[in-house]
């Protein structure tokens, strides 16, 4: 299994490679959220159903990284800002204050910390 680096521009390009991936043969396609890459990790459903242990070569990974950067991220926190009557507010005001100041994680921190939370799953970065 490859991801293609050089396809992610930003995060709704992110999910489109992940389905690209991990959904080619089913009949729907994840949201784009990280609790559904999350549960997709889980191996119940997707290219890695049932599968023991996964080696995920991630070809430019190093253009997902910027891609998914401080920017992505500042902007998807914002979105989520918002509208912060269905999100907690001072959190994600936390989580932008941490990014300008060059803290935070970034999307694409967090995206790795999901990866890595699968002991199963493993990411070669190419």
């Amino acid at each position: 299994m490859e991801i293609e680096g050089s396809a992610i521009a930003d995060i709704h390009s992110f999910y489109r490679e992940i389905n690209r991936v991990f959904m080619s043969d089913e009949t729907w396609v994840l949201g784009e959220s990280l609790d559904a890459l999350d549960d997709m990790l889980y191996g119940g459903y997707g290219a890695i159903a049932g599968a023991a242990s996964v080696e995920i070569i991630w070809k430019d990974i190093a253009v997902s990284r910027k891609s998914l950067g401080a920017d992505t991220t500042l902007e998807f926190l914002q979105a989520r800002h918002a509208i912060r009557d269905q999100f907690n507010g001072q959190s994600i005001t936390q989580q932008m204050e941490a990014l300008l100041a060059g803290a935070g994680n970034t999307y694409f921190d967090i995206v790795m910390e999901v990866f890595a939370s699968h002991r199963s799953i493993k990411i070669v970065a190419s």
